[in-house]
């Protein structure tokens, strides 16, 4: 390139001019230069031959020659072993290499050389370029003689001087010069015609020539305008736009324009079609527009908003004879854009919304006032005239009177319905009519929404089938509430008042009634109805509306709120009690729909409490058996057989309606006493079978619908006949599988591409889901029914392909690894294992299901066994614990599981290590004792002054105060709750090996903590053997027989005595005092409560809900707790809810074993004096408390997914009685009257 010479100059030039010849046009084809510049910058990608072009050829070259050498030394440095830690991977090479060769020198000579040469070069071609603009010159001024005007000036630019020549012929008299000189304007880009500086006057002429007579020119005017809203940027064509729509607006004022909504509209008039071909074009920039305007100041944004709102607003003088029948421009655009999809563009966005609203509501409030209009003249049409709802994509050249109305009703409702999702355009309201002395509000105005789903006419089903889009008036006004029903500021405004639930509900009061109904398509209005119904109870906010009415304090009395109205007609429904819809094709949809509604509400405790009265559950458990008795008669389909051809479609239906009816049943197991209510229908197994068989084929569940199965499956656990179906179900099965498959197999569908990593969590992310659904599945009572009296199968031999199949095959599998040949069956040994002990460390938090597992299979034996295997090999003596993940693991589990205690009265080893020269200070154990340091320093005698244990003087005092109580309250009959005959206690002198296993660890545990308390002395295992066997003699006295295929229920209470063993400790393990105290005590409705075994198989309970095996706990207790929860804390019922987990099931395992291991001493007796005390209901309000105390803790494990983990394996930190009575008294004075009265309603719970 130092050598240039002018054959290299002449080489370059022609190698340029061919690469400008071939994308010639391509260039010329650009909007604009910056378009043309970005044609150029990406050629290589768009032209298949730019690597055949010379001149890129010969830059490759000069480029290779100049910086081949600086390439390939910076590649060789860069795939040196020395640099391969820097530079890794084939792209981060490549920018490594072009950054060091930009920064190189050979790179800034190169550059400066190329552009010395290249300015060269384009100098020259521009010199030719020039003689070439002269030319044009030349014959720009030939143009220029045919028209002169004083208004031409020199100082304009060549492009100027010729959009100043158009501006002055656009004007001319003579035709053929106006259309010539149009012509010459569209030729031009229309960016250079809008920055041109005669654009303004231009602009006028433009404007005013729209409206002239001759029909190309101005179809040539508005092609002009097309291709500016097309090729133009936003800050251009707003002017375009604007000129449009204020020439439209002078036309329609214009005394020419005649046209009238009586005299209908003919669309295949000439001057119609060109209005329409106007309007059409404003719409489609409207629609476009908002893409693009967010980038412009907001003031061009106005100018389009106000100069259309403004045509929109055009209307004759109102004290024009005429003036009701004027054809307004918002017709024209009514017949374009029938659903104001323009407007719901331009309100999408905060940005424009803002100025839309503002602008209506301080300048065109009167278009809100039109549109609102039109409902009642429409409603009028309905009544008397019944104009037909128009097929809009029906081919139409001429529209009547009443169908242009009929299509600007449709415009303004779809404009009112968007309007009014949003605070400001609500603000708009009431508003002034013409014709109406009163203000029409929100409210009215929704109501006539509503009028209009019922009373409007609608298609015929052969209509509805052969037309796409529905523009009846109850399919728009039904799309507009179903917006609004997802909206919650908007629902809240607009739906959830007592005036539009009446207008809702007026069909079905009037079909309860007995009265006449003037529907025209009764069975689709109830469907559109049941909809939004179902709606509107999925929100938190709605359902307080059905259930208590849009104003709680100012309810009235004799007005029934809506719940009842749709429970009752849903009740009718089922019952085939209305006549009206006898026969009918769409009864079971109209059902189902109802059903649905229904469902929305009874699957909160506050909606199942409103329902219980009406007895729904059984009405859709009635017609679910005359369901099931159908779909019995239904032929299989024949295998290979296309099954549309081999089931009838009534035959289909019978299957529909019979899963419609078990998903109805099915959720009322979202609630405990839903659940109770659905074991009393008898189809819990059909209800179990359907579920599992839908997850199984992975339904999607319905939209509206926020009800997690992870809830339903923990309810269900908490309950046996819950637990047996869903074992018998096949769902346990599955669910093993699928746990065993992640656990040892992998995903089959993942392509293994590099090594798996190890998991670094103990437990991998992959099985935290499965470990949490066990955790929810694994309570006490599906413990008992799948576990009681079954082995460990404990094989010689275990093949790597032999997947568990139930719950005993888990615990055998990964849990109790006492052999060699358990331990190699796996392929992931240490991860598996630790599954499994963490799976045992949280099912030992519930204390009866520890007791079960440690009687049947000696978990703490295993573990110490373990312990004891696993130390270093020593020459003398014992070797040293070896401290890893299992064995840490292991000494958690058998600390937790061999101690009882609360926060302040045991101390749980961490199971992680610590930094440092000694990461695991923890003493590890492979016999018993438990060393030491784990049992926290309890203060003795002497130290009661402050502390936290009162020990002994506490125990007496509180013995002697709840005997006195008690004593007082069983001496009154009125006080008196049960019946009990009179019990002589058996001999003093009882055999321990009298009790079951269960019952004599738990003895030896509440012994062991009674010590520990100081508060028994020796002997005492003797005193809590005779209580306990007093206990079940006297209480069997009390009990039916009962023949049940539940393993709880055949033979005493499954689980041990906490309750009688903690008033033993109070007793100060005093037998005869804590016998005669339960005996007494037994009379009191609070012992059914507080005293669990109490109720077990009792006379005093119906004999369904003893069949059940569902105690009062659950199904009154536990189901006020979550009621209450969300009333009070609904954060915290929210994070149960998102984690699949109840609070019912963590209540009950608490009552059941008396807060034991969660509470200190002092606070668990601090929990039994105030039930006794101040009732039973107080045993809600403590949970509440204790929920209150937990919530900030709830919130962070939820949002770490380990929320049923936390709750049942940590104890109550700083949690005191005392400190929340205050609050509990507030909770009862809402609460007790609603709480006692189901309390005391169990002995004849029959619902």
């Amino acid at each position: 390139m130092s050598q240039f010479t002018n054959e290299d100059e002449a080489l370059l030039q022609s190698m340029l001019r061919q690469l400008l010849q071939s994308v010639k046009e391509k260039i010329t084809g650009a909007p604009s230069v910056e378009c043309a510049e970005e044609i150029l910058l990406h050629l290589e990608e768009t032209d298949e031959n730019f690597h055949n072009y010379e001149f890129v050829k010969y830059l490759r070259q000069y480029i290779n020659d100049a910086l081949g050498s600086v390439i390939e030394e910076e590649s060789e440095k860069c795939t040196s072993t020395q640099n391969q830690s820097e530079v890794s991977g084939y792209d981060t090479l490549v920018q490594h290499v072009t950054k060091k060769t930009r920064e190189s020198k050979q790179y800034r000579e190169m550059m400066h050389a190329l552009k010395n040469v290249m300015m060269v070069v384009v100098e020259s071609l521009i010199n030719k370029f020039e003689e070439d603009r002269m030319c044009n010159k030349e014959l720009d001024s030939k143009t220029k003689k045919k028209c002169q005007s004083d208004y031409y000036t020199d100082n304009y630019s060549d492009s100027d001087s010729s959009f100043n020549q158009v501006n002055i012929c656009v004007v001319c008299l003579t035709l053929q010069v106006r259309q010539e000189a149009l012509q010459t304007l569209c030729l031009a880009p229309p960016s250079d015609v809008l920055n041109s500086e005669c654009w303004p006057n231009l602009r006028k002429h433009l404007t005013m020539s729209l409206s002239d007579p001759d029909e190309i020119f101005s179809e040539k005017i508005l092609r002009f305008y097309a291709k500016t809203f097309s090729s133009s940027p936003f800050n251009m064509t707003r002017e375009v736009y604007t000129s449009l729509a204020q020439h439209l607006e002078f036309y329609f004022l214009s005394g020419e324009y005649s046209l009238r909504i009586s005299s209908g509209l003919d669309v295949s008039n000439a001057d119609i079609n060109h209005i329409l071909k106007k309007v059409r074009l404003l719409n489609e920039y409207q629609k476009e527009a908002p893409s693009s305007w967010i980038r412009y100041p907001e003031k061009y944004m106005e100018e389009i908003v106000e100069s259309t709102l403004s045509l929109l607003s055009v209307k004759h003088d109102p004290n024009h004879p005429a003036s009701s029948d004027f054809l307004s421009p918002i017709y024209f655009l009514a017949l374009l854009d029938i659903k104001a999809i323009w407007f719901k563009k331009w309100t999408h966005a905060h940005y424009s919304r803002t100025v839309i609203l503002r602008l209506l509501e301080k300048k065109y409030k009167s278009l809100v006032s039109i549109s609102q209009g039109y409902f009642y003249m429409f409603l009028v049409f309905c009544f008397v005239l019944f104009v037909r709802a128009i097929p809009y994509n029906e081919q139409k050249f001429f529209y009547t009177g009443s169908e242009l109305q009929y299509i600007y009703f449709v415009h303004s409702l779809c404009l009112l319905g968007r309007l009014l999702i949003y605070k400001q355009g609500r603000n708009l309201f009431p508003v002034q009519l013409k014709n109406k002395k009163d203000c029409v509000s929100l409210t009215d105005l929704l109501v006539l929404f509503t009028q209009l789903i019922y009373y409007s006419p609608s298609y015929s089903k052969e209509a509805l089938t052969a037309h796409t889009d529905n523009y009846s008036p109850a399919s728009l006004v039904m799309e507009i509430l179903q917006v609004f029903c997802d909206q919650t500021g908007c629902a809240t405004d607009c739906l959830y008042t007592d005036a539009v639930m009446d207008a809702l509900l007026k069909p079905l009061q009037s079909l309860l009634n007995g009265t006449e109904v003037f529907i025209n398509c009764l069975e689709t209005t109830l469907i559109d109805v049941a909809d939004i119904l179902a709606r509107i109870a999925a929100a938190e906010d709605g359902l307080s509306v059905l259930l208590y009415g849009g104003n709680k304090n100012s309810a009235k009395e004799n007005s029934p709120t809506a719940v009842h109205i749709i429970v009752q007609f849903t009740k009718k429904l089922l019952h085939d009690d209305i006549s009206l819809l006898s026969g009918s094709e769409l009864l079971q949809v109209v059902k189902g729909a109802f059903i649905f509604v229904c469902r929305q509400m009874y699957r909160t405790c506050e909606g199942l409490q409103m329902l219980i009265p009406y007895g729904l559950h059984e009405s859709i458990g009635e017609a679910w058996k005359k369901a099931s008795l159908l779909s019995e008669r239904v032929p299989t389909p024949a295998t290979g057989a296309d099954s549309t051809s081999s089931i009838s479609l009534d035959s289909k239906n019978i299957v529909l309606w019979e899963e419609t009816l078990l998903d109805a049943l099915l959720n009322f197991s979202a609630t405990p006493k839903g659940l109770f209510l659905l074991h009393s229908t008898g189809a819990m197994s059909d209800c179990v079978s359907f579920m599992f068989n839908s997850l199984s084929k992975k339904h999607q569940t319905n939209e509206h619908e926020e009800f997690d199965n992870g809830v339903i499956i923990a309810q269900m656990a908490t309950t046996p006949t819950a637990a047996v179906a869903l074992q018998s179900s096949g769902f346990i099965k599955a669910f093993v599988a699928e746990l065993w498959a992640l656990l040892e197999c992998g995903k089959d569908d993942v392509r293994i591409t590099q090594p798996k990593s190890t998991p670094v969590d103990p437990i991998d992310q992959s099985c935290q889901k499965s470990f949490l659904c066990l955790i929810n599945l694994l309570t006490y009572p599906a413990v008992f029914e799948l576990l009681s009296k079954q082995d460990i199968p404990n094989k010689p031999t275990y093949s790597h392909r032999e997947v568990p199949t139930d719950i005993i095959n888990i615990i055998d599998r990964i849990i109790i690894l006492n052999s060699e040949a358990k331990i190699h069956s796996l392929f992931n040994y240490e991860q598996s294992h630790i599954f499994g002990l963490r799976l045992l460390n949280v099912l030992c938090c519930e204390l009866n299901t520890l007791l079960l597992l440690e009687t049947q299979y000696k978990v703490s034996q295993v573990l110490l066994t373990a312990q004891e295997e696993n130390v270093t090999e020593a020459s003398e003596g014992p070797g040293d614990f070896i401290v890893d993940s299992l064995s840490v693991e292991r000494n958690h589990v058998l600390v937790r599981i061999n101690l009882i205690g609360g926060p302040q009265e045991r101390i749980l080893p961490l199971r992680a290590l610590d930094k440092g020269s000694d990461p695991y200070p923890w003493p590890m154990f492979s016999s018993f004792p438990l060393p030491n340091c784990y049992l926290a320093e309890v203060p003795r005698k002497a130290d009661f002054r402050q502390g936290t244990y009162k020990a002994c003087k506490y125990c007496r005092f509180l013995a002697e105060l709840i005997e006195k109580f008690v004593l007082h309250l069983s001496e009154n009959r009125s006080n008196c709750y049960f019946s009990v005959g009179r019990y002589e206690a058996i001999d003093a002198d009882v055999k321990k090996e009298n009790l079951s296993s269960v019952q004599q660890l738990g003895i030896e545990m509440t012994v062991r903590y009674g010590k520990h308390l100081n508060l028994l002395k020796e002997h005492a295992e003797n005193e809590l053997c005779f209580v306990l066997m007093n206990c079940e003699q006297f209480l069997k006295q009390q009990q039916r027989a009962v023949v049940s295929s539940l393993r709880c229920l055949q033979g005493c209470y499954a689980g041990y005595d906490w309750f009688a063993s903690s008033v033993f400790l109070i007793m100060s393990g005093d037998g005869e005092k804590t016998l005669t105290f339960l005996q007494q005590f037994s009379h009191l409705l609070v012992s059914a409560f507080l005293w669990i075994p109490r109720l077990h198989m009792s006379m005093h309970l119906p004999i369904t809900t003893v069949e059940s095996g569902i105690h009062p706990v659950y199904f009154c207790c536990a189901h006020y707790i979550e009621m209450l929860l969300k009333a009070e804390l609904p954060l915290v019922f929210s994070a149960f809810h998102v984690s699949g987990f109840t609070p019912s099931q963590i209540c009950l395992q608490w009552i059941t074993q008396c807060f034991w291991n969660y509470m200190d001493w002092s606070e668990i007796c601090h929990y039994i004096a105030t039930c006794i005390f101040l009732g039973p209901d107080y045993q809600v309000y403590m949970c509440i408390s204790v929920f209150r105390h937990l919530q900030q803790d709830i919130l962070k494990h939820t949002e770490a997914q380990d929320l049923q983990v936390f709750l049942k394996e940590e104890a109550l930190h700083g949690f005191r009685v005392t400190d929340y009575l205050e609050y509990m008294e507030s909770l009862e004075l809402l609460y007790r009257p609603m709480l006692l009265k189901d309390m005391r309603n169990i002995r004849v719970q029959n619902t």
